[in-house]
Order: structure tokens, then sequence, then C-alpha cells
């Protein structure tokens, strides 16, 4: 139910403006001075997750020393926001690295578009972030899913004091999982489970190989940049990734609504909403349409 309520609501989500007229490093300033303490208990918990699997220490040692030197290598302005957060929030650049690279190999959500009998559309999605990762028997729930509530934020993309799009998104996150471009297009992102999956582009860019790009990069560049639904599917369809990905699309108008299945190179599938065909909604977990559901998410 929504507006939420009960005994676990905690008080309503905050809602920040992201300044796109500021210089990339002192954007997230703000959030970052509310949300430092709760981001920091997350990056905690992923080193301890890290350590439980890797004693040594030696995993969390290439992060603090090694991946802070690959920010670099991102794009503008996606390297100097990361710059930015690290330094407003006393959190070592390689830890703000991997808080980001980490949605991009663990996505664990569902979204669906669906269209009702008078053509309006609906754009809904769940956040299932978290899942295996560190189990807490006293409340039977997954610790870093429960670390991540406070980190929840409505963000504002604003341009000249004028709202370029909207967020529901993670504190410290500067890719987009969703988000609503008003009065053109909504759009959200899910992992698609593949053999050439994030770890082998997310590799080969610490090898040298950077034609990819990182999926929550690129969302938030359509959700910034795309000037129409069409434009933001054709964008979404065609851009080389690093990550296998799933975009689901919604639009304006009567059949504006789709699921894009992508390899890291190509859209393998794009299925449209079609009333004529009586196809009303599509719907998007994290297994491809035309193969059985996984066991996870037939459960989901």
């Amino acid at each position: 139910m929504y507006p939420p309520s009960g005994p676990t609501f905690k008080g309503n989500i905050p809602t920040y403006v992201i300044n796109l007229d500021l210089p990339p490093s002192r954007r997230w300033d703000d959030l970052m001075r509310d949300k430092k303490t709760e981001l920091k208990t997350v990056v905690q918990n992923i080193k301890d997750i890290a350590n439980t699997f890797f004693p040594s220490g030696k995993v969390v040692d290439i992060v603090d020393n090694k991946i802070a030197h690959l920010t670099a290598t991102l794009p503008y302005p996606f390297n100097e926001e990361l710059q930015g957060i690290a330094n407003s929030s006393g959190i070592p650049l390689g830890e703000i690295v991997i808080f980001n690279i980490f949605y991009e190999i663990f996505t664990v959500c569902t979204s669906i578009v669906a269209e009702d009998k008078t053509g309006k559309l609906y754009h809904a999605r769940n956040l299932d972030f978290g899942l295996f990762l560190g189990w807490d028997v006293k409340n039977n729930s997954w610790t870093l899913t429960r670390e991540l509530k406070p980190l929840v934020v409505l963000l504002d993309f604003q341009r000249n004091n004028k709202t370029v799009f909207k967020s529901t998104n993670f504190a410290g996150y500067i890719g987009m999982v969703s988000g609503v471009k008003p009065n053109l297009f909504t759009l959200t992102m899910n992992e698609r489970f593949s053999l050439d999956g994030g770890y082998v582009g997310i590799f080969e860019w610490f090898l040298g190989r950077r034609d990819g790009m990182w999926m929550g990069f690129l969302t938030r560049t359509v959700l910034e940049n795309a000037t129409s639904y069409q434009d933001a599917k054709d964008r979404l369809a065609k851009t080389r990734l690093l990550a296998p990905a799933y975009f689901i699309l919604g639009g304006k108008n009567s059949g504006e609504g789709c699921v894009i299945t992508r390899s890291r190179t190509a859209a393998l599938d794009i299925w449209d909403l079609d009333i004529k065909k009586g196809t009303w909604y599509v719907v998007e977990t994290n297994y491809d349409r035309w193969k059985p559901p996984q066991s996870l998410c037939s459960i989901s």
C-alpha cells in the first residue's frame, strides 16, 4: 500500500535536487552531508562480506589502493562525481567505485509496464537489492538489504532551475536504476544473467578495453539527453554495454512500452505493448521471456 504506514515505516523518503549546473565534483555534496554515515555502514558491510570469502584482506586492499586509480578511465562527468562523493563523504574513492560497480552485476528486480482500457500507462518496479548478501539470523533478513533502506532517496536532476528528470535511487550511486523524464518516458533496468555477464565486461574494462558503457551510466545519459520515447528506445537498444541487461521503457502515448533484452553488444529482443494483439502489459524479472522461469524468479 502507498503511502506506507505501519510499525516499520520510518518516515517519508527525502528528496534532493542534483544541480547539473554545478561542477560534477560538487553535485552530490548536500546528499552526502546527510547520508555519509549510512553509506559508510553499507560499504563496510560489503567489505565484511568480501573478507568472509577472502580472509587475507587482499581484496579490500586492492579496492582501496588499486581501484581508485581506475576512476580516471571512467567517462566524464561520472569520474569527477565519484571523486566528489569520496571527498564529501570521507570514504576512500576505491570503495565508492566498488559500491557503484556492485549495481552493474547485482540488480535483481522486477519491472512492469501496463496500459489500461483508457490508454493510461503504468510503470512499476521493485528493488530487490542485497539478496544473498549477509544473513541476519535475528531479524531473518539480508543485512545489506536492511542497511540499504536508509539510503533510498528521491532525486530531482535540474538544469537552469528546471527538472530534467527524476529518479528513486540509493545515495552514493550515480547511475540510475529507475527514472522519469516528465512528459516523455519512464525507464527502469534489471540484471540479465548470462555467461558473458557483467563480470566479463568489468574485467575487460580493468584490462584496458573500454568500448562498452556501464549500464547505470547509460540509463542516466538516456534520461538526461534523450528527447523522445523512440530516441530513448534506440539508445538503449544500440549502445554497447559492459553487462547484459533488461531495459524496461514506458512512454506517454498508447502502445509506448517495451522490454529491451540486451547482450553486451546488441538487442536480442524488443517486446512491445500491443493492445490490438492483447499484449496490454510487459513484465521482466531476470530471465529471457522465451525461456522457462528460473527457480528464484518463479517465486518472486
